[in-house]
């Protein structure tokens, strides 16, 4: 019997339900929340700044990006301001997303220990020791960090900036939230980038859904709290999930064996 491969779009859904299901598995579960608490501020405070940061500067990037726009009819140069403000805005809300996953990040791994040890009962733990999981975290936010100005750069494109500074920001947060369990595996670099192509129409999913809520304009006020330690719980529940499927499958890959000692 041929065996049914999921099509594009069911994988693309897969992985995105895992952002909404984050922040719902966080709010059904109060013992979480001591944990959830600091990138819950981190998350709200910076989030909102970013926002405010690319509001104050969105009327100079118009008259310094579109100096003819006046040329251009009433509904075009409508829809050019729009896309430039959505733009700038998505930039700035991954900006304050960015700072504050890396200011939160040991925090972070610990709540991803907390959430594989409620879905499997123990945590796998075949990585290179605590300190070399923590620090390869630190790592993954920096590269999200690093990668946040390019979404505001290409979000001031005018009508393509927006979905472009998306798909990257998704791209970005999806590598950066699956991290800490893919590490907890023995993962490097190498392995993880695999492991993402191999898995990159759920992972992509489910990092433009986690990122989408941020250019909806108030509604991005509200969920921003809760956007890092939702997507802290997404990521690690959307790996288990996979590894599941993979395993069931027959499909499981070896995870790769230690190369640096373990450290305490």
């Amino acid at each position: 019997m041929t065996e049914l491969v999921p099509s594009l779009p069911r994988r693309l859904l897969a992985g995105a339900w895992h952002a909404p299901a984050g922040a719902g598995f966080l709010l059904r579960r109060p013992r979480l929340w001591p944990l959830a608490v600091l990138p819950t501020l981190l998350a709200g405070g910076l989030v909102l700044a970013g926002l405010l940061l690319a509001a104050w500067a969105a009327p100079t990037a118009e008259e310094w990006l579109l100096p003819g726009h006046r040329q251009f009819s009433i509904v075009v140069e409508f829809l050019i301001r729009l896309s430039l403000w959505l733009g700038l805005l998505a930039g700035g809300a991954v900006c304050g997303l960015a700072l504050a996953l890396l200011l939160a990040s040991p925090v972070i791994d610990l709540l991803s220990r907390r959430i594989e040890q409620l879905e499997r009962g123990e945590v796998v733990d075949q990585g290179r020791g605590l300190r070399w999981e923590v620090v390869e975290s630190v790592k993954g936010a920096l590269r999200f960090l690093a990668a946040a100005p390019f979404v505001f750069v290409i979000g001031l494109v005018p009508f393509v900036g927006a979905p472009l500074a998306l798909l990257w920001a998704g791209h970005a947060a999806a590598w950066q939230q699956t991290e800490n369990a893919l590490g907890r595996r023995g993962m490097g670099y190498a392995e993880r980038r695999a492991w993402h192509r191999r898995f990159r129409a759920e992972t992509l999913g489910f990092g433009v859904a986690a990122v989408l809520p941020l250019l909806v304009p108030l509604l991005n006020v509200l969920l921003a709290p809760l956007v890092v330690p939702a997507l802290a719980i997404g990521g690690t529940r959307l790996v288990l999930e996979l590894e599941a499927d993979a395993a069931a499958a027959g499909q499981a890959e070896p995870v790769p064996p230690p190369t640096e000692p373990t450290t305490t």
